[in-house]
């Protein structure tokens, strides 16, 4: 399949195309890139890969599939534009700023006969894999509650304006992460913490309170104005308590130059002397952590279109996400907590 991305900055260069490039099946057809800047390191990290100056021009080249991955408040309007050209759409998170502009979203994917799927890509974190094997082990007993902090140094990227602002942006993905543990969310309670930028005021940090409609209670935080570099993972069963605080493993390899196509089996491995720690009756033991790998969304995505799997998040899966943002935000207006929202009706999930 034929498949392109629109934007090539952090997202596009560090996320998107080594990935893409890790799946020899798909056969990348551009990018979409007005930056000088950005189309030089394009040439310099992916020789032969066309650039391209607007979206129009990647679809009149030719595409199945179009990654999006610019700036959030740039989102609904190409999603719309690729899914009435005919195209199936990857788009970053947040792929909507509310619940009501994810549901037009779905809607638009659904009249257009087309994929909308969104790169919820930190459910291949190695941390979060490694806990879900640890919890389907059952060596922790009955999982009641978990934790996540990702906490990074980083103020400068906070996007202001109605789409922005880190609970949609490092929200989305660890309360997507604890929905892919834990299942759907029927509350929420939530702390936001603003922060005054050139651009306006953002919220820069928070702490929320997810009330899963199975029963487990699991706490997401994080913040990029308290200089902060934090991550950490850990959970409390009836038998054991499991607890890591691994890194980025991934984005610091790419980074670094390196590249998941050509690495070995220690792709998104963590050394040992990070990996997560379970404690029980029977006392303590080091966990070895599992492999995370960010291509396997786009080989999954593959395998869906090819008829052989799975879509790998789906979009009532990510619109479940943005119904728990939403509520977060309006909780912690009224400083009260709130009902989620359901994927598919004005009801609220039980």
């Amino acid at each position: 399949m034929r498949i392109g991305i629109v934007g090539y900055g952090t997202g596009g260069s560090l996320f998107h195309l080594p990935y893409i490039q890790a799946d020899p099946r798909w056969q990348i057809v551009g990018v979409v890139t007005r930056s000088a800047e950005r189309r030089a390191l394009l040439a310099c990290e992916a020789p032969g890969i066309t650039a391209y100056g607007s979206l129009e021009q990647l679809l009149a080249a030719g595409v199945d599939v179009v990654v999006l991955t610019t700036p959030a408040h740039t989102r609904r309007e190409l999603v719309l534009q690729a899914l009435a050209a005919g195209v199936h759409v990857v788009a970053d998170k947040p792929f909507a700023p509310d619940l009501a502009t994810a549901r037009e979203l779905r809607d638009a994917a659904r009249q257009s006969g087309k994929v909308l799927t969104v790169y919820h890509n930190r459910r291949w974190d190695t941390d979060l894999l490694t806990l879900r094997e640890v919890i389907h082990s059952g060596e922790l007993g009955q999982v009641n509650r978990a934790h996540m902090v990702l906490d990074q140094d980083d103020p400068a990227s906070l996007e202001p304006g109605p789409a922005g602002g880190l609970l949609r942006d490092l929200g989305s993905h660890v309360v997507d992460q604890m929905i892919s543990l834990f299942g759907p969310v029927a509350e929420v309670d939530a702390r936001l913490d603003h922060y005054e930028t050139t651009a306006g005021v953002v919220d820069g940090a928070f702490s929320l309170g997810l009330h899963h409609c199975g029963g487990v209670y699991s706490t997401v935080s994080s913040s990029k104005i308290s200089h902060s570099e934090q991550r950490s993972l850990c959970a409390y069963g009836t038998q054991g308590y499991y607890s890591s605080q691994m890194s980025d493993v991934q984005i610091d390899r790419v980074r670094a130059g390196e590249r998941p196509a050509q690495a070995g089996t220690d792709w998104g491995m963590e050394s040992p002397e990070r990996w997560g720690e379970v404690r029980t009756a029977q006392g303590a033991r080091r966990v070895p952590c599992v492999p995370g790998n960010y291509a396997q969304f786009y080989s999954e995505l593959y395998d869906a279109f090819s008829g052989a799997g799975a879509l790998p998040v789906t979009v009532d899966q990510a619109l479940h996400t943005v119904a728990v943002l939403d509520a977060a935000r309006h909780g912690a207006r009224l400083g009260v907590r709130q009902r989620v929202e359901s994927e598919d009706a004005n009801h609220s999930l039980g």
